[in-house]
């Protein structure tokens, strides 16, 4: 039996991941901070380890020797109105960074297989993503770098620690840059929930002929992906013989207008989109509206040719699946 950690695994994308692997025959152990929202321990994984990943000891303690494989997909985040307020910004680079400083060392010293690390699209440079209609997330654009988060600085940073240590100590590395990912079973409310998720619940909790807000003038562009096509591509990564970086993303670009359209078309309510900006999104919220880049898009030119997979599943479809899930939330 195949024996896993998923570090993070109390969070959406690793919960995701817990539990294929778990259904898969593995031996899942999952570490993090909080419990997950949404699914029993016993729905996931064979051990649940409630700690902060921040403390080496911690780490220590939850890896062990003989593991086959480890997941980090652990990291201090959330959506655009927590990490691109600046409120954040110490928080998020000081607990990440600590979380895969320690974990790289860990897993060299119990000389775990193989590693997968979680990073993000936010570590692409901003100046290549101003034009919405052309953004350029191709790998090797990263350089010169100019993220245009605090987060994105700190993925970055950690892609060139994992890769450090592969050079070094020979830890067998998987790097992925996630891009937007979404589904049901994860937070979509709050504050930190992401685009499609905020979509989702302001639709389903407005009545009749209401309107939505949507951050910015909505023409800024992104993809999204399903975090079913995602954990699929993880699992794919992990078995080639390509450490990457590589984007895990949907190529279909969309405007974040259009993702709210397609929100409000599948609850087959009549409600229209109120773009809020500027000084008028100020006077409300205290803070300047956080809108990220203008445009970004996966490119999955590298994954498919190394990998020999793509991902193929619509927005739509994705969105309809998530709706329904969130929409009982919203009812319950």
């Amino acid at each position: 039996m195949k024996k896993v950690i998923v570090l993070g695994g109390g969070g959406f994308i690793g919960g995701h991941l817990a539990k294929r692997l778990l259904n898969e025959g593995c031996h899942v152990r999952i570490a993090d901070i909080k419990n997950h929202e949404f699914w029993a321990h016993n729905e996931i994984c064979n051990e649940f380890i409630r700690c902060d990943l921040t403390d080496p000891k911690s780490v220590e303690l939850v890896i062990d020797e003989g593991v086959d494989e480890v997941y980090q997909l652990a990291a201090d985040m959330g959506g655009a109105g927590y990490i691109f307020t600046g409120e954040n910004d110490a928080n998020v680079m000081h607990n990440s960074s600590l979380i895969n400083l320690n974990v790289a060392k860990e897993c060299v010293e119990k000389k775990v297989k193989k590693v997968f690390y979680s990073s993000s699209a936010c570590m692409y440079p901003e100046h290549n993503q101003l034009d919405p209609e052309n953004p350029n997330c191709i790998e090797d654009s990263a350089y010169p770098a100019n993220p245009d988060s605090e987060y994105g600085w700190e993925k970055l940073f950690s892609e060139r620690l994992f890769l450090a240590f592969n050079r070094n100590y020979n830890l067998n590395v998987r790097i992925a840059r996630f891009h937007n990912i979404f589904g049901p079973q994860g937070t979509w409310r709050g504050g930190k929930e992401k685009a499609p998720a905020a979509m989702i619940r302001k639709v389903c909790e407005a009545n009749e002929n209401d309107k939505i807000e949507v951050w910015g003038d909505g023409l800024q562009t992104r993809s999204f992906l399903h975090v079913f096509e995602c954990v699929e591509a993880v699992l794919r990564l992990m078995k080639s013989d390509f450490s990457g970086p590589v984007n895990i993303g949907s190529e279909e670009m969309v405007t974040i207008n259009q993702l709210a359209q397609m929100a409000i078309d599948i609850s087959g309510k009549n409600i229209e989109i109120y773009n809020i900006e500027g000084d008028e999104f100020f006077k409300k919220y205290g803070f300047k509206c956080p809108t990220g880049v203008r445009g970004r898009n996966s490119d999955n030119k590298l994954f498919k040719k190394k990998i020999g997979w793509e991902v193929n599943q619509p927005l739509f479809e994705g969105m309809n699946n998530t709706f329904d899930w969130i929409n009982l939330q919203v009812n319950k």
